[in-house]
């Protein structure tokens, strides 16, 4: 898994534009949930398309940034969380044990 790191408003405009013709993911991570562990661990372990781009966000150090994308696509902030963006809305979003890499790449249809 190719992460980029994402920690700023402007990124999160940018992932909005580039969604208009790239499938973009945002993965919302807790350093202090074990569940969150096991989910990234599990992200990590699985081959990710080169036709979706990855987004990692640590709520820990990023609470705000993390509180605006829950606004910003109108999904409840959770723990860990992945969001699939297509054409700057949300159109797809897990959380807990319910996040899987088959069933989001599914969904972006690539």
């Amino acid at each position: 898994m190719n992460w980029t790191r994402l920690n700023s408003e402007e990124q999160l405009n940018e992932i909005k534009q580039r969604s208009a013709t790239v499938p973009q993911v945002i993965f919302k991570h807790s350093s202090r949930c074990s569940t969150s562990a096991m989910v990234l661990n599990r992200l990590e372990r699985s081959e990710a398309p080169a036709a979706i781009d990855f987004y990692f966000l640590d709520l820990i150090s990023y609470r705000s940034l993390s509180q605006k994308i829950a606004e910003e696509f109108q999904v409840s902030h959770e723990s860990p969380q992945v969001l699939l963006i297509k054409d700057g809305e949300c159109v797809y979003d897990e959380s807990h044990m319910g996040i899987d890499l088959k069933e989001i790449v599914e969904v972006a249809g690539v």
